[in-house]
């Protein structure tokens, strides 16, 4: 875990945002009004599955972001940017040279805000075994090479299929039982280390309190265009 990242008021939190240059491309406008001092801040946290597709290593998803990966990369230049990678976006550190990445096996992050100690997480950190090792698998560097030919060989079709099946995904259902299902999952082994525990993946936007520990899921930018903004309020129990 990484120790030493410090949250800074006025940061913007961007949670799961999908973007798909076909499909949904808000994204673009929040970044460019960054890029041009529209809306002004010292700090992003790309908090996950920012793209609906991108995988160090498969030329065609880089291909297809390219124009995005490059607007963040000019933000890099004048504003701190954090990113934790998620389960749509992993193995970024060839195609971000100038932001602090955070792979899934290196989260939660353990950050300072004042005098709390908060949690951050995509989400899917804390999944069952299969799901772990399907990660673990879908990231290494001989498994992502193969896809990489199998891609240029198969004219991208696995990765249009992949884009078909996304863009028809709901990303905006409510999750059932939702809060027991974060007690459950969190309280025993991590809100006994902090404050604050942030994540998104559920696309849940939503607070709860559990004891004196106060847990955020944040709004997905792909359903709503919201964003999280640290602040006093904002981290408030």
């Amino acid at each position: 875990m990484y120790h030493e990242l410090v949250l800074r008021d006025g940061a913007l939190i961007i949670s799961d945002a999908h973007y798909s240059s076909s499909n949904r491309s808000q994204l673009k406008t929040l970044l460019l009004d960054i890029l041009q001092k529209k809306i002004v801040t010292k700090q992003i946290i790309f908090m996950g599955d920012i793209f609906d597709a991108l995988f160090g290593g498969i030329t065609h998803t880089i291909v297809q972001n390219k124009e995005i990966i490059d607007i963040i990369e000019d933000i890099s230049k004048n504003v701190e940017i954090v990113y934790l990678e998620g389960n749509h976006d992993f193995c970024l550190d060839k195609i971000f040279r100038n932001i602090h990445l955070f792979p899934i096996n290196s989260q939660p992050v353990v950050c300072r805000y004042k005098d709390k100690t908060v949690l951050l997480a995509h989400g899917d950190f804390s999944e069952k075994l299969s799901y772990k090792i399907y990660t673990f698998l879908i990231r290494s560097k001989i498994v992502l090479l193969l896809l990489k030919y199998i891609d240029i060989l198969g004219k991208h079709f696995i990765l249009k299929k992949l884009d078909t099946y996304l863009s028809q995904k709901n990303d905006c259902q409510k999750f059932e039982n939702f809060r027991a299902y974060v007690q459950k999952r969190l309280q025993k082994q991590y809100f006994s280390k902090c404050d604050i525990f942030i994540e998104g993946h559920f696309h849940q936007d939503v607070k709860y309190i559990y004891d004196k520990i106060l847990y955020i899921n944040l709004p997905a930018f792909a359903c709503n265009q919201r964003y999280f903004i640290i602040s006093s309020h904002s981290m408030e129990r």
